[in-house]
């Protein structure tokens, strides 16, 4: 539970809360769910409160009640800041959705920011950054020299780190403003701004000039369908630049799946059509391990294309990059 929903304002149905989270932790997600409902009854507006419950319910095999308590959730908090749209979803009860809510993802970096870095360098074995890093490397060759570059969900900044020393200007995007506030203190961009990119960019930036690396590391995983932001990167990029970025894998006959993670997964096929239809040109694709998630190790996608002259879809992207609006959170 994130740290800003811990308390229910009610003393004892916090403290049969904490009792609640005990008894899971310690393997009896039933009598774990069995205290929390007690602890709803005396709170029964704590939309965190029935998070939480749903979560013991699906532990302890009860998907029924579980999905009944994501409901809850939903009619409590209905920009859904606690994703409990998409454990629906998995739950088949409701349609797939193509991305989680703004507001549930911007919660979600803001709560993770503080811990961002070490958690998942130290601890979850994070290498997207150097490994992105060294494709772009290979991609731009001798010339491995930037004007300008774009870092799309740029976070804390750990692909901008070793992007930096190789672009004489690099602007970051992110959702979240925990995650910019790390990105900024650590000085490495000349432009850190808000933004939702399946909505495209601010619209102050809407006359930049076209970008020669387009970036985007460990961020299209938190969307299902890719064109949206497939046809941004095409908007932003100048002919014969770059797009770089990682996916988790799925297997070829998968477009995109949501995962019980809530991330999505993409099929490699998928990729390379939806990037040849965008105006690009696979450079490579590399299938690699890019962290581990428990005892699992986490396989990828990662991903190097260059913008192509002269396609179709050139005047339509173009559009699409210049046009969008930044998304509006609300909750």
């Amino acid at each position: 539970m994130a740290p800003t929903q811990l308390s229910s304002g009610d003393l004892i149905a916090d403290r049969r809360a904490d009792y609640a989270r005990m008894l899971a932790e310690s393997g009896n997600p039933a009598a774990a769910a069995d205290l929390q409902s007690q602890a709803l009854e005396l709170a029964p507006g704590w939309a965190a409160g029935w998070h939480e419950l749903g979560g013991y319910l699906e532990a302890a095999g009860d998907m029924t009640a579980a999905a009944d308590a994501w409901r809850k959730v939903l009619t409590l908090s209905p920009t859904d800041v606690f994703g409990a749209g998409l454990k629906l979803a998995l739950a088949g009860q409701s349609a797939m959705p193509e991305a989680p809510p703004a507001e549930y993802v911007a919660q979600l970096f803001d709560d993770y920011s503080d811990r961002f870095d070490t958690a998942l360098v130290e601890k979850l074995g994070y290498s997207v950054p150097e490994q992105l890093s060294a494709m772009v490397a290979q991609a731009a060759g001798t010339d491995f020299a930037f004007a300008r570059a774009i870092d799309l969900g740029c976070g804390t900044g750990l692909f901008g780190e070793r992007i930096r020393p190789h672009v004489s200007w690099l602007e970051g995007y992110d959702l979240s403003t925990g995650m910019l506030a790390k990105a900024r203190a650590k000085g490495l961009y000349d432009a850190l701004d808000q933004a939702d990119i399946r909505f495209g960019l601010p619209t102050s930036g809407q006359h930049r000039e076209k970008a020669d690396l387009v970036a985007a590391a460990d961020v299209f995983g938190y969307f299902g369908e890719l064109r949206p932001l497939f046809e941004l990167a095409a908007g932003l990029t100048a002919t014969d630049g770059l797009l770089a970025f990682s996916l988790e894998a799925g297997g070829d006959d998968c477009e995109w799946q949501l995962q019980t993670s809530l991330r999505y997964r993409h099929g490699e096929p998928y990729v390379r059509r939806l990037l040849d239809e965008t105006g690009f040109e696979v450079i490579e694709i590399r299938r690699e391990t890019i962290r581990r998630d428990g005892n699992d190790l986490i396989g990828g996608l990662l991903v190097t294309a260059r913008r192509m002259a002269g396609d179709p879809s050139e005047q339509a992207a173009d559009t699409a990059g210049a046009e969008f609006s930044p998304v509006t959170l609300h909750g």
